[in-house]
């Protein structure tokens, strides 16, 4: 019986090379860059009357009118820009709503009538400091806010407007929110908002029902406002959405 020859390392098979497998890579999320969105949601502005003058005659003392809350719904939009840093994110933001937050009160001083406030738009002008768990932020903001009021005096019999007002006012706001990425450049999230509008003196005009022809003054309350609004949001962000992490 013959011997086989010894193989050669030529006959042997090549060995395959086996690349080295890539690092694991952590994708981060960056909230940066300008995003744009919409909310929605309600809110309830508490309302105080005093009158302080009638018929052009200076009420002294204020004589307390009642107090009520406007109550509603509210759609509305934003815009924004964010940078990130580490964990920390800030940024500034402007936002716009229309509202029908509305309601009334029996006027404690004038008997049959009825005192009623409506908000049909407001508007936030703030800054942003939050902390974010990668796709998670929760952040709180303050600023500027303005809303913009009805009101008018009904007969509570007839629902007839007897004098009415209507201002645009300035005042300040804090709030906050909680923020989730759901997708590179979605998040969706819910905020709250407390406006503190402080208090005006409101010019009120008379429809002709009483108190002499249309557009008369009627007289002036001291109206004291402050608003709580909650929303949900949804915004899109332009801007690098992740970040790799070795």
């Amino acid at each position: 019986m013959g011997l086989a020859a010894p193989a050669s390392a030529a006959d042997l098979a090549a060995r395959p090379y086996t690349k080295a497998p890539p690092p694991m890579v952590a994708p981060i999320y960056d909230w940066s860059g300008v995003y744009i969105g919409i909310n929605g949601g309600g809110g309830s502005a508490h309302k105080c009357w005093d009158a302080v003058n009638l018929g052009g005659a200076v009420v002294a003392p204020p004589v307390p009118m009642g107090c009520h809350n406007a109550t509603g719904g509210t759609v509305g939009g934003q815009i924004g820009y964010r940078w990130q840093t580490a964990n920390w994110v800030f940024g500034v933001e402007a936002q716009g709503n229309w509202a029908d937050f509305k309601g009334s009160n029996a006027n404690l001083a004038f008997d049959g009538v009825q005192d009623e406030t409506k908000i049909d738009a407001f508007g936030l002008f703030t800054g942003q400091v939050g902390y974010a768990w990668n796709n998670v932020l929760l952040y709180v903001k303050g600023g500027a806010a303005v809303v913009r009021d009805k009101y008018r005096v009904f007969d509570f019999a007839t629902g007839s407007t007897l004098n009415d007002g209507r201002e645009t006012r300035w005042g300040g706001t804090v709030g906050a929110g909680l923020e989730f990425g759901f997708a590179p450049n979605w998040s969706v999230g819910v905020e709250y908002d407390h406006l503190f509008m402080g208090h005006r003196d409101v010019d009120f005009f008379s429809t002709g029902i009483v108190g002499g022809p249309a557009g008369t003054f009627a007289g002036s309350a001291r109206i004291g406002q402050d608003v709580d609004i909650g929303l949900v949001r949804l915004n899109y962000r332009w801007g690098g959405p992740l970040v790799a992490k070795y």
